[in-house]
């Protein structure tokens, strides 16, 4: 992949690169503020990257210059795939960057970068036009929604399902993960959407942004 990485930690930008580069992608643009980037993604024009990394607070506000860089680029050029990355989670910047079309959207945790495996993997399902959110984003989205009685209806099976299909998670995942068969998988993602009244969908971007966006809403 050639990547576009934007992180105002110097240690972190120059160690993503390493590992990046030692995987044989290219990281064509490194710089430590979003407005940087964004120039050099507009004057990359046919020849840019295929990914950008953000980190979510950078100069000048340190609040969420990630966030607006990558709603930008997804109205600019929406053939490149984004992946914020945050200290914190902040379900309402993820939200929003989730809000249309999520495909090729991705909001992850720092602490998923120590995991070399999952960030690899989480880079590939994006640059496939996967959708890639945090499982604790996930997790805190689902607890507060809880507290409002939301999923009462659902079994804990169902949940541990939505919980991965909230992360982006196609079905043969789910089943692999949760030890399911495929088709009990479609039996619990059928029941899921009954439940909380949300209209099945075969793209799994979709899916996601449905469930999200009733957990946040409800």
């Amino acid at each position: 992949m050639r990547l576009a990485l934007a992180e105002d930690s110097a240690l972190l930008r120059a160690g993503l690169t390493e590992l990046l580069t030692s995987r044989g992608h290219e990281v064509a643009v490194a710089v430590d503020n979003a407005a940087d980037l964004l120039a050099a993604v507009d004057a990359a024009d046919g020849s840019g990257p295929d990914v950008v990394i953000l980190d979510n607070r950078m100069p000048p506000t340190f609040t969420n210059e990630g966030v607006q860089a990558a709603l930008t680029l997804r109205r600019s050029h929406p053939r490149i795939r984004v992946l914020v990355l945050s200290q914190y989670v902040e379900t309402r910047y993820a939200a929003e960057l989730l809000a249309g079309n999520p495909a090729g959207v991705g909001y992850l945790l720092k602490d998923r970068v120590a995991d070399v495996g999952d960030f690899l993997g989480a880079l590939e399902r994006l640059a496939r036009g996967e959708t890639v959110l945090d499982p604790e984003v996930v997790r805190q989205l689902m607890g507060a929604s809880r507290r409002r009685n939301v999923l009462d209806a659902l079994t804990p099976r169902e949940r541990e399902v939505l919980e991965l299909m909230a992360q982006g998670r196609a079905n043969a995942a789910i089943g692999g993960t949760l030890f399911l068969s495929a088709g009990a998988v479609e039996k619990n993602i059928t029941s899921i959407f009954a439940k909380l009244g949300l209209q099945q969908s075969a793209v799994d971007h979709r899916r996601v942004l449905a469930v999200l966006a009733y957990l946040q809403s409800a």
